[in-house]
């Protein structure tokens, strides 16, 4: 009686205050409407006198309630009462119900243990909208951000060292080679882009080397090794602000290993799991551990979208630092899969090459003998950089980025959509989003992953937007590394931006016998190439039909 009694006057009020907020003074300057009664009014009156009296609730718990849930103060009378903190008390001592008519539950020892300590002498906070001036405070407009590319790290089956990487691509030296992780006997395709020797000595942990699975070993050390490439010392690093540092690398399998292993051990028992077992399984914790050793507070999260999983990552690095959110971001992308479940499902989906006595040639994208793909493994991370902030330190710049676009085929899980409709509109509005003419663009390094359908569709879609351009050449990374899945859209970033900075283009190599109707003078020959890149675009697409399309240039002082 007593909580149904109060529920109709306190509604009342509440109703008729948060309908005064805006303006206390327009809302008795203008007559009533027909919804506001001369009984309506008189109830709000009779409301407010008892709130006046002091008659309902307790001033000091009321005070942060009203204000937070409902954006706006009470009247000076009601901080004035003296006769709430009593009759408040005394009514809902007796009444289990609050006044919106739901029932208190005491809470326990340790309940009140908690909440004593996280708001002591104060009330607890409520989640709640924003005061209505927030939500009216315009945000303030952005300078143009340019976003530059100011270091980079790889981890891959052709060397681990950027220098090392890009030569060997130029020299068309194969990283393809026979599985050795593992007795793949049994497997239809036994060949992959392995790495072979690998060491976190310097750069991870020994303990967490030890537990961790390769994805994220590979990740970290890539992206120290980004850093370290960008000239960030550990006496820069500690002056660096790291709210406006983030970390936005993906995977596109995630801890594989770690998963299987799991799976194996609990056969025995649960008892058998690694305590880490799930977390380092995730695509996430890659990314995160990187944060949390450098302690970078901005932006840490990872993307999957397959293959296409590094641009989705660097593009939304870069949209980070342009809407100025942060100034510097590791993005990319690393994965590890290259162990019996992993090799096992993509060739029961007849997705891999079975050349399995040259794997040297396997991988060999717009080649008429071309069979399928090459797994391979690795990671690759950029260091992003907002321009005025690179200058500040005196950072050695490899190319600006100048943006991107992400697409569906919405087509079908697998293939690829038959007119290459999705890889055409991913690229064109690329161009629009980063203001390119599409005769600037003269360099593309394509997904060409060698796989029948994938190869054609890709090139007809770039000669559909880039056709008239006499100084356009392609090429493909994965015809030497193997496809890494989703690092190898950032391993073939980093490609494409040591080509702008160095000048020259590497081979396709095994591209013997070309598909009917390619031209072989916008494909990049058996032989490196001089090329003078004055726009550069990389595209990478993944299963499910996600598209994505970046792009780079020479950083022009201007």
């Amino acid at each position: 009686m007593v909580a149904s009694s109060l529920a109709s006057p306190l509604c009342t009020w509440l109703v008729a205050a948060c309908m005064s907020v805006s303006s206390e003074k327009d809302q008795f300057s203008k007559p009533a409407s027909s919804f506001q009664s001369s009984k309506f009014m008189g109830r709000r009156r009779k409301a407010i006198t008892k709130f006046k009296s002091g008659s309902l609730m307790n001033g000091s718990v009321m005070n942060t309630s009203w204000h937070s849930c409902f954006g706006f103060e009470p009247c000076e009378e009601y901080y004035k009462s003296d006769g709430f903190s009593a009759s408040f008390s005394s009514l809902f001592a007796e009444n289990p119900f609050s006044v919106f008519g739901f029932k208190q539950v005491p809470l326990n020892r340790r309940q009140r243990r908690m909440s004593s300590a996280a708001h002591p002498g104060k009330p607890m906070a409520v989640a709640v909208q924003p005061a209505m001036e927030a939500t009216t405070t315009k945000k303030p407009l952005m300078r143009n951000r340019r976003v530059v590319v100011t270091g980079v790290g790889v981890v891959s089956p052709i060397g681990h060292d950027p220098d090392m990487f890009y030569s060997n691509l130029l020299e068309g030296i194969s990283g393809i080679s026979q599985i050795e992780a593992f007795d793949c006997s049994e497997f239809p395709s036994r060949i992959a882009g392995e790495i072979k020797e690998f060491s976190t000595n310097g750069w991870v942990a020994p303990k967490l080397s030890k537990r961790a699975d390769k994805f994220m070993l590979y990740m970290l050390t890539a992206g120290k090794k980004a850093l370290a490439d960008g000239g960030i010392t550990e006496d820069l690093l500690k002056e660096l602000d790291k709210a406006r540092c983030g970390v936005l690398i993906g995977s596109a399998l995630g801890g594989m290993k770690v998963f299987h292993d799991g799976i194996e051990a609990l056969q025995v028992s649960y008892k058998k799991l690694n305590p880490f077992c799930v977390p380092f399984a995730t695509s996430n914790m890659g990314a995160a551990m990187l944060a949390i050793d450098l302690g970078w507070m901005g932006p840490s999260y990872s993307i999957s979208t397959a293959c296409a999983t590094s641009n989705f990552c660097i593009l939304s690095a870069a949209n980070h630092i342009i809407r100025g959110e942060t100034d510097m971001m590791l993005c990319g992308g690393s994965d590890s899969a290259i162990i019996p479940i992993g090799l096992g499902g993509f060739s029961a989906c007849g997705a891999l090459s079975q050349r399995n006595s040259d794997p040297t040639r396997a991988s060999r994208p717009w080649d008429m003998a071309r069979d399928g793909f090459v797994i391979g493994e690795g990671s690759g991370v950029l260091l992003l950089e907002e321009l005025e902030h690179a200058k500040t330190r005196k950072a050695k710049i490899y190319a600006e980025f100048l943006g991107g676009s992400f697409t569906s085929d919405a087509y079908h899980m697998i293939e690829p959509h038959p007119e290459g409709s999705g890889v055409v509109l991913c690229i064109e509005k690329a161009l629009a989003q980063s203001g390119v003419k599409r005769e600037d663009v003269n360099y593309i390094n394509a997904h060409a992953a060698s796989t029948p359908a994938g190869d054609l569709n890709e090139y007809q879609a770039i000669l559909h937007c880039f056709g008239k351009n006499p100084e356009l050449k392609i090429n493909s990374t994965k015809s030497m590394t193997g496809h890494l899945l989703g690092a190898a859209g950032a391993v073939e970033a980093i490609a494409t931006v040591k080509a702008i900075h160095t000048g020259w283009i590497h081979p396709n190599i095994n591209l013997e016998n070309p598909d009917n109707g390619l031209d072989m003078n916008v494909l990049v020959g058996s032989k490196k190439e001089r090329l003078d890149i004055k726009v550069a675009l990389s595209n990478s697409f993944g299963f499910g039909g996600h598209n994505s399309s970046i792009l780079f240039a020479p950083y022009k002082n201007v």
